[in-house]
């Protein structure tokens, strides 16, 4: 079958570092198909596309779009050529309407100065009617979820007549009933004649949702496929050159003696009407991984920065070995031994202009100072090299950790706080972003602190990282526990899904279910409609 897009021996290397981003790649995509781009973090796939979309400008090499050549400059001449772009982070601004989003840099104006807000209502209502969105365009950002954010970013291209869509990790915050939805709607589209390109590490929506698949292995092409003729563990072994299946042993006896917990945890801010954290109690004992999950948006983040000590509670109890230690300080939740691996690796978790083996001793400088308060330069790169090691991290002591990539800054961090783990460690969305060679390599280094007796806490918006690794789930829902579970068989990715989006709540009172909550029932079950 005849290409409807070619990309012909595209390179491109980045000047700052030296990258060979893409070396001599080609890319054939046929009309009407869902075509997969997959492969590790550094692969290359998002630098081939941000070429196709403009944002990037290859070295070398040619874009055929229906047998002719274009060149792409930046993203408003993709746009004009019919291609457009939804990105892994949305581009929205919370403040402005569904409408004023979409029509955002090419707004329908009266006259010379002033914007049509009612023109630009209509018109986007009309683009939502043809693809049976459900959403108003006379809503806020700030009022919509995450998979109303995705339907507007689709919207967005299809407003702009866009007949390519490539779509970078569409799937990532979320749940899977939203999932569902968007494989439905990009099913409607590719009826209507649409072409899309999906870039995904996750290798089951590759299979549910894809025609043909392109590998990428270190900025090369490494296979081709039809996915009708690879399964999960073939895909796997071609993007890192082994198979990778996440099935892992939660048989650990013994132990669950309660090392950190929660009583009634709240928080409430000034002129909110409803608590950020709303009387949340749990236990993490040795011997276990609790893992909490939920929607962005529902109380994760706030809960993380109280159990690393950097957001004081209204009110409740923190107790760690059955002391009170509510509302102390982070240095001293540090001295009692939390180790930390935090969602954001770049700005809390590391320091990025600093070398490797500096962040690797920045929770524990003091012990490598000698008796006249100098650093040990032979101590620090002993103990720099042996974590290295290690930890397999692909990068030289000395080096900023800003140059290394997402995977090995983590493993970076992950060696400080594992070193100085005593008995409980947090980690919060510690795969965020990578590839499936180094998350495996996490998902080891968590299991073993669980074997050694370690109290452990996952937070995290991805099901199947909770589902592979969780002794105990925990769903949170507008900043309440809604759910918490023993793992097993029953406890499925829908199921999950149904808490996290409110269908379900096994603490609900007469006062939860508020026409706020019923409100939110009534979206979602509009959207399957």
């Amino acid at each position: 079958m005849e290409s409807y897009l070619s990309m012909r021996n595209i390179s491109k290397t980045f000047s700052s570092t030296g990258l060979k981003a893409n070396d001599n790649v080609n890319l054939e995509v046929r009309k009407g198909e869902i075509h997969a781009l997959v492969g590790e973090n550094g692969a290359g796939k998002t630098t081939l596309m941000n070429i196709l979309y403009g944002i990037e400008q290859p070295d070398t090499g040619t874009i055929m779009l229906s047998g002719k050549e274009i060149m792409i400059t930046n993203p408003l001449a993709a746009n004009k050529a019919g291609i457009g772009m939804v990105h892994q982070h949305f581009k929205l601004v919370n403040e402005f309407t569904v409408a004023q989003n979409v029509v955002l840099g090419t707004e329908p104006m009266k006259g010379a100065f002033f914007f049509d807000n009612r023109k630009a209502e209509a018109d986007v209502a009309a683009v939502i009617e043809k693809n049976r969105f459900h959403i108003s365009p006379e809503m806020k950002i700030s009022e919509i979820s995450v998979g109303q954010m995705q339907q507007v970013e689709i919207i967005k291209m299809l407003y702009r007549k866009a007949e390519l869509l490539i779509l970078d990790e569409p799937t990532s915050v979320l749940t899977e009933q939203e999932i569902q939805r968007l494989f439905k709607t990009l099913r409607e589209l590719i009826k209507q004649g649409k072409t899309i390109i999906i870039i995904t590490h996750k290798l089951a929506e590759v299979k549910d949702i894809s025609d043909r698949i392109t590998v990428m292995r270190k900025g090369r092409v490494i296979s081709v496929k039809d996915t009708a003729d690879v399964d999960e563990s073939e895909i796997s072994r071609m993007m890192v050159g082994k198979s990778v299946v996440f099935d892992f042993d939660k048989g650990v006896d013994g132990c669950r003696d309660a090392v950190m917990s929660l009583e009634n945890v709240t928080i409430k801010k000034k002129r909110q009407g409803r608590p950020i954290l709303d009387g949340i109690s749990f236990e993490a004992s040795t011997c276990e991984i609790i893992g909490i999950t939920g929607v962005a948006g529902n109380g994760l983040t706030e809960l993380e920065d109280v159990i690393a000590g950097l957001e004081r509670i209204s009110s409740g109890r923190v107790y760690h070995n059955d002391q009170d230690i509510t509302n102390i300080t982070p240095k001293a939740l540090r001295d009692r031994g939390l180790a930390y691996v935090p969602t954001d690796r770049l700005k809390r978790g590391s320091s990025l202009e600093t070398s490797v083996k500096e962040n690797l001793i920045l929770t524990t400088h003091h012990d490598f100072m000698n008796s006249g308060g100098v650093f040990d330069e032979v101590k620090i790169n002993e103990h720099s090299k042996r974590l290295i090691s290690e930890y397999l991290i692909d990068g030289h002591a000395d080096v900023p950790i800003g140059t290394l990539s997402g995977g090995n800054i983590q493993k970076v961090i992950l060696a400080r706080e594992l070193e100085m783990v005593k008995d409980f460690v947090l980690f919060s969305e510690p795969t965020w972003g990578l590839d499936i060679a180094s998350s495996e390599f996490i998902y080891e280094k968590m299991l073993e602190m669980r074997a050694r007796g370690v109290a452990v806490i996952l937070i995290s918006s991805n099901i199947d990282e909770i589902l592979a690794l969780a002794d105990t789930v925990i769903v949170m829902y507008r900043g309440r526990i809604v759910a918490k579970k023993a793992s097993g068989p029953e406890l499925t990715r829908e199921v999950i899904g149904e808490y996290m989006l409110g269908l379900k709540d096994d603490y609900s009172t007469d006062d939860d279910c508020s026409s706020d909550n019923d409100h939110s029932k009534n979206d979602f079950k509009g959207e399957d409609n």
